[in-house]
């Protein structure tokens, strides 16, 4: 029985660890961190979703710091995903029909290099991955320019805790926000559908 035991156990550390190590991590840059979190939160095989700074150069930023535009950075999501659950190409799906293509200089009513749409990669793969799935909209023709940069992810930066899922911890203010700034208008007018 012990060993038994003891060998179950040992499957399930096994089986915990091989699934750990199909975790990978994407960084997008979108406009209001809030709204990009609350894309990517929901969907299927997405472990976790941190908003954060990506893409400056000043060390240990804050929320002033990059708001003022002094920093570099633009905010951003870190997406934890189980990739054995979720392709990296069904990210950059949700990310394309979450931004407007069409604006490099912000996003919907956020503007300044803070709100700048940006798909940043980690690797290789990622790097081809989003430089493939760009040239495709580009050849759609379906936006007379598609302004999102390609960019390689630097470092990281977690954004203050009350930003993190602010979308559920403030859910009043952030519709209002959200309704006040046009977003779901806009890719409507994008995209179709209802966003």
């Amino acid at each position: 029985m012990t060993w038994i035991a003891f060998s179950a156990v040992s499957a399930l550390i096994v089986v915990i660890t091989a699934h750990a190590q199909r975790s990978e991590t994407a960084v997008f840059a979108g406009g209001c961190f809030w709204s990009m979190e609350h894309v990517f939160d929901e969907l299927p095989g997405v472990v976790s979703v941190t908003v954060g700074y990506a893409g400056g150069s000043a060390r240990q930023p804050t929320y002033e710091q990059v708001e003022m535009g002094i920093t570099g950075h633009a905010e951003s999501v870190q997406v934890v995903y189980d990739s054995d659950k979720i392709a990296y190409e069904q990210l950059l799906d949700a990310y394309w029909h979450n931004i407007d293509p069409t604006d490099g200089a912000g996003q919907f009513c956020d503007h300044g290099t803070q709100y700048r749409p940006i798909i940043f990669y980690g690797d290789d793969a990622q790097q081809r991955a989003a430089q493939a799935s760009k040239d495709a909209l580009v050849r759609s023709g379906r936006f007379a320019r598609v302004m999102p940069q390609i960019a390689a992810l630097t470092t990281f930066w977690r954004a203050e805790d009350y930003h993190q899922h602010y979308y559920k911890t403030h859910a009043a203010a952030y519709r209002l926000y959200r309704v006040g700034c046009g977003r779901d208008a806009r890719l409507r007018q994008l995209w179709g559908g209802s966003n």
